[in-house]
């Protein structure tokens, strides 16, 4: 009996193994559950990006369902969806930029704040502007909370500060109307 238990324990092993890599081949990395769901938006006191010396708290998202996209002019996928966010601006949607750059972090090198305003305005000036403004997430604080794991990334906020939906990757016509619009459509219907 107990050869054939350590016959079988690797071949179960093996089986177990082979079942979690199968899963994960139809699995979408984009795709992940945030904690944060149906929760209230973190607090947070967190300068304007163009004008640092006014700044914002998780106050500004009450009494509009608004689109939170964190970016930063690093990141390309967030140039190719500016143009489409831009169309969802003039379609009367309120969307606040979270804006963070990598080379203020010391690790990555030294830029002055000057320099990451004019960067952002010259990108903005190419591909539209579609924020009301930039939230300027300088240590990257708001970001950590609300578990951002890269850019851009998009967070669908009611009128009372919860968060709604989280979506990782850009977004663009489908994931608009298959993901977004349902949801946000609900939310402005209330």
């Amino acid at each position: 009996m107990k050869k054939f238990m350590i016959f079988l324990l690797p071949l179960v092993v093996f089986l177990g193994l082979l079942a979690f890599l199968y899963q994960g081949l139809f699995s979408d990395p984009r795709e992940h559950e945030s904690t944060l769901l149906e929760q209230s938006m973190p607090e947070f006191v967190l300068p304007d990006l163009m004008e640092t010396q006014k700044s914002y708290s998780q106050a500004i998202f009450e009494g509009k369902v608004t689109l939170l996209n964190v970016w930063g002019v690093w990141c390309v996928t967030c140039a190719v969806e500016l143009p489409y966010l831009q169309q969802l601006k003039q379609d009367g949607k309120h969307i606040i930029g979270l804006y963070y750059d990598q080379d203020i972090d010391p690790d990555f090198g030294i830029k002055t704040v000057a320099r990451v305003q004019q960067e952002v305005k010259d990108k903005l000036a190419q591909l539209g502007n579609p924020y009301a403004f930039n939230i300027f997430d300088v240590k990257r604080d708001l970001s950590l909370d609300l578990g951002v794991t890269g850019a851009p990334e998009t967070f669908l906020i009611d009128q009372t500060g919860k968060i709604r939906l989280h979506h990782i990757g850009d977004i663009n016509p489908r994931v608009w109307n298959t993901k977004f619009a349902p949801i946000y459509n609900k939310l402005v219907a209330n």
